[in-house]
């Protein structure tokens, strides 16, 4: 049988979430918004009383959810200057090029 490396045993140890609570904090919402989630399709594995989940998992369930638009949870190591300008290319993509300046009053 293989052994699994320290080093992707690390990385699933990184990548896992454990409880309600990690998992609600990881979503930004409540515990008890996380459950109601989990019942309407959100993949949790459920061991007797305890549920865990993967970032990697939520963020795909998420990208479904939000009707096929990229979503990404922002982590310690997520690159926000990356991320914000994928967004606003998308914007930009969906409105046709468009873009609306606030007027100053």
């Amino acid at each position: 049988m293989a052994k699994k490396s320290k080093e992707s045993t690390r990385n699933s140890d990184l990548d896992s979430l454990k409880g309600w609570q990690q998992i609600a904090a990881f979503l930004g919402q409540p515990i008890s918004v996380a459950q109601r989630w989990a019942d309407s399709g959100m993949p949790v594995e459920k061991h007797g009383r305890y549920v865990s989940s993967s970032r990697k998992e939520l963020n795909r369930w998420l990208g479904r959810e939000s009707a096929g638009e990229p979503v990404q949870i922002a982590t310690v190591s997520t690159d926000l200057n990356s991320e914000l300008t994928r967004s606003l290319t998308l914007i930009r993509k969906h409105s046709g090029g468009r873009t609306t300046k606030a007027k100053v009053a």
